[in-house]
């Protein structure tokens, strides 16, 4: 069904309504603006990535016991 859904001439057609209708102006803009929130996004991406076995408790630590908690002594 969708065997030759793009083919040069359609990609062309598209180029030229996206001139048309945007202008040759704004487009190298909105090129730009998307290329930045890509950057951002793929940063933001690798950060969530290096951030999630940091968050992860140790084993050791949990390991543990907890400290003891000195007694008060009563003042009587």
């Amino acid at each position: 069904m969708f065997r030759n859904a793009f083919e040069p001439w359609h990609l062309i057609l598209i180029v030229a309504v996206l001139v048309l209708v945007f202008g040759s102006k704004k487009l190298p803009d909105m090129a730009r603006g998307l290329g930045r929130s890509m950057r951002i996004l793929k940063s933001e991406a690798k950060a969530l990535k290096d951030d999630r076995p940091a968050a992860e408790p140790q084993p050791e630590a949990a390991a543990q016991p907890p400290h003891p908690r000195p007694e008060s002594t009563p003042t009587h």
